[in-house]
């Protein structure tokens, strides 16, 4: 790639999660102007008055961030779109806000899962709600970026992937920032699935924490549950490369490793005896490798890919077994190659 472009003048932010706040804040911060937008009216005067999120807590707002909850005043005129909502919801929430859009907005998904029911990733359920918009404006971005790191500043890189290169430097020039590093990609179908499968691991590694099943044991554990996405990717259609970068390995191991990852920490909580509703209930924001879960199993059911930590997972999410024989019955499977399924 050349030099890098000029930065947006201004980006749209949809979700006023911890990540999608985030994210407006850095890019606030870089001297974007920044409109964040609400769910709400009233939840948009809250945090005006705040001048800061209660997902956030001590991330000032800078001068250049606007909060609004009008999706006219936020989205009409932005070249760049980021969307940080729940998987579950970014289809209602693209079909509400998508006449708002402006004619050739880059639309970049932020958010980490599957979609319940045809396992649809979000570029797939942008596509389909924007028909008019061309595939090849629509990205998504991915990578080990913990928000509360990522605010404070800590070094970090993350991925934006698009099938038009054109649109992926677009993203890259707006949020590329001396301890945020963006690199592109056109595999939008990889870093997606890196993005979302590796929280169905993620629970996994915290229940392996949970049982102090010790470092080999979550370790091997993540190489394994990074084979299975990988060979579901690759059936899929994405680039096997993808799974060793960021979006795969990268964030594979933040998401598994931090104590800020709340995918593991509902794992551990799981692995301690904590009932899955009470310890999901408890928890301030999505854990997005519940329902991920479910679609991981209906695409690897698509494709016939075998994915036994994933089985498992569902089995101690939905289907009441415990962590303890779950990790038992991965230690007594069959006696495999490695590297089976790729070579």
């Amino acid at each position: 790639m050349g030099a890098a472009q000029p930065a947006e003048k201004a980006i749209a932010v949809v979700g006023t999660g911890a990540w999608g706040v985030t994210l407006a804040v850095h890019a606030a911060r870089l001297g974007v102007q920044v409109a964040l937008l609400a769910r709400t009216r009233e939840e948009a005067e809250a945090l005006r008055r705040a001048g800061a999120s209660p997902r956030l807590p001590g991330v000032p707002f800078p001068p250049t961030l606007r909060v609004v909850g009008d999706p006219q005043a936020a989205l009409s005129e932005a070249p760049v779109v980021l969307l940080v909502v729940p998987a579950q919801t970014m289809r209602a929430n693209v079909r509400s806000l998508g006449a708002y859009l402006a004619p050739m907005a880059v639309v970049v998904s932020a958010s980490k899962g599957l979609e319940i029911g045809q396992a649809r990733r979000m570029s797939e359920v942008i596509a389909e709600e924007l028909p008019g918009l061309p595939g090849r404006e629509i990205a998504a971005l991915s990578g080990p970026n913990l928000a509360r790191e990522v605010a404070a500043g800590k070094p970090t890189s993350t991925v934006v992937a698009c099938a038009n290169e054109a649109g992926a430097a677009r993203v890259q020039a707006a949020l590329m920032a001396p301890h945020l590093r963006v690199y592109t990609s056109a595999d939008v179908t990889g870093v997606e699935l890196g993005g979302a499968l590796k929280n169905v691991i993620a629970l996994g590694a915290g229940m392996c924490d949970g049982l102090e099943a010790g470092d080999n044991g979550k370790a091997a554990l993540m190489t394994r549950g990074l084979a299975e996405i990988a060979r579901l990717g690759k059936a899929a259609g994405a680039q096997p490369l993808t799974f060793s970068g960021l979006a795969g390995l990268g964030d594979l191991i933040a998401t598994c490793m931090s104590p800020l990852s709340r995918n593991r920490t509902l794992g551990e909580q799981l692995a301690r005896g904590r009932p899955a509703a009470e310890a999901q209930a408890a928890m301030p924001q999505v854990a997005e490798g519940v329902s991920t879960t479910i679609a991981a199993l209906q695409l690897a059911q698509r494709y016939d890919v075998e994915m036994p930590i994933t089985s498992l997972m569902h089995r101690v999410l939905f289907e009441g077994l415990s962590p303890q024989v779950a990790g038992q019955a991965l230690m007594q499977r069959d006696p495999k190659r490695e590297l089976e399924g790729f070579v």
